[in-house]
């Protein structure tokens, strides 16, 4: 969300930062509104005042037996607070409309994220070789199902496409997955653990920036719940309608949660196996900082995703995402992703988003800073994709038999075993 004073004073270059973002330029129409809905203000509190001026003088009229006069001024006044109603619901109508406008409008670009699409994204890292394993590698799928582990048959009886059964050590792997993720984030890493609710109400969508734009990529139940799409939702909102304290910050939040989506844009894309789920789990990061801070924040998000794939022994690439491939509230993301050799190709695992203050305007979460009162910088980033995490390393750890080898930091949360 935007602050449209700033816009009045550079719609210019506000529109330029927009077409960076393949946005179409509306500071026009939104200064437009905003003219309406001042003028609209302007005009009810003159009216008020009129109001208040002639009730004054009927309570003087009528102490000194001037009845006419008095009775003549409560029409007026009567007329006044009619006017003032229909006043009232078109000035909220304004700024409702106002209010639609700026929700559907995109985070701005930081200036040195690249300008386009995928093609413009750039890598700025390489972590580790890619593996040779002497031998023609199998998809996790593949492998999977082969063990008798992994089992999207019966997945598909119950629930239809995108989901899976996951049996005995490989869903058992799985969760240490997530134990590890997450002993490494809390022990190290200075970020709290948060056991979340996963039903949300609109607002909070709203504030994070899922809605109203991305509705169709959510679950919703009957009674206007929403499943989460990440635990970056209720993580964010904690301090919705809050003012913190400049020395509260920063504040870190780590969740392991299932997570649901729709996929309503992914038709024919990772149809086979689990990269694209309609239900996946994950360990999500949060941070909340001042303004000051959030630029070294983020690049500490990105270190500490990078770690847990340091420790697993995974080759990865780290890329800036370009201004059309980054999501709708993020300023700046570094995607991380992970080589599968089963896939002959490095395949997202991560996406690390600086917000700057553009959610925390939605959720008026603000902190106080010696005597003026500022919007939080909020970041949010995966730390990792378990089920994503699970694909590399049954890809990368697969064994000419068939058999995956359990990394070595792994293996204290499989009660040591070191192949299934």
């Amino acid at each position: 969300m935007f602050d449209i004073k700033k816009i009045r004073e550079n719609p210019k270059e506000f529109d330029s930062s927009l077409a960076k973002r393949n946005f179409d330029p509306c500071s026009a129409e939104l200064m437009k509104i905003d003219e309406d809905n001042r003028k609209a203000i302007a005009e009810a509190q003159a009216l008020q005042e009129e109001r208040n001026s002639k009730s004054k003088l009927i309570g003087e009229y009528a102490s000194k037996g001037k009845l006419e006069e008095a009775n003549k001024l409560k029409e007026e006044v009567s007329s006044i607070k009619a006017t003032m109603h229909e006043l009232e619901v078109k000035q909220k109508d304004i700024a409702e409309t106002l209010k639609n406008k700026l929700s559907i409008i995109p985070n701005l670009a930081a200036d040195e994220v690249p300008t386009g699409g995928e093609e413009a994204n750039h890598e700025i890292k390489v972590i580790g070789e890619k593996i040779d394993l002497g031998f023609e590698a199998n998809e996790h799928f593949d492998l999977g199902e082969n063990l008798g582990l992994m089992d999207f048959e019966t997945a598909t009886k119950i629930s239809g496409a995108r989901f899976v059964v996951q049996k005995g050590n490989l869903a058992r792997l799985e969760r240490s997955i997530a134990n590890f993720m997450l002993d490494l984030h809390t022990t190290e890493f200075d970020y709290q653990e948060v056991n979340v609710p996963i039903l949300v109400k609109s607002d909070a969508l709203y504030g994070t920036g899922q809605l109203p734009k991305f509705e169709e990529d959510l679950f919703k139940t009957i009674n206007d719940y929403y499943l989460i799409p990440t635990a970056e939702v209720p993580l964010t909102n904690m301090t919705r309608d809050t003012i913190l304290n400049s020395a509260d910050l920063p504040l870190r939040f780590v969740s392991h949660t299932p997570c649901f989506r729709s996929e309503a844009g992914a038709a024919g894309r990772d149809t086979r196996g689990i990269m694209r789920q309609h239900q996946f789990y994950k360990v999500e990061l949060v941070s909340l900082t001042d303004e000051n801070s959030s630029k070294n924040e983020h690049e500490r998000m990105l270190s500490c995703a990078e770690e847990v794939l340091k420790r697993l022994g995974l080759s990865y690439r780290v890329m800036l995402l370009a201004s059309q491939d980054m999501g709708f509230s993020a300023n700046k993301t570094y995607d991380i992703e992970v080589w599968l050799p089963g896939q002959k190709a490095y395949r997202e695992i991560s996406s690390c988003s600086n917000c700057g203050d553009f959610q925390s305007r939605r959720m008026n979460s603000r902190y106080k800073d010696n005597n003026s009162t500022k919007f939080i910088h909020t970041l949010n980033g995966s730390g990792l994709a378990i089920g994503r995490t699970l694909i590399a390393i049954m890809e990368n750890y697969q064994n000419s038999d068939g058999s995956i080898s359990i990394p070595d930091v792994l293996q204290p949360y499989m009660n040591n075993l070191k192949n299934i």
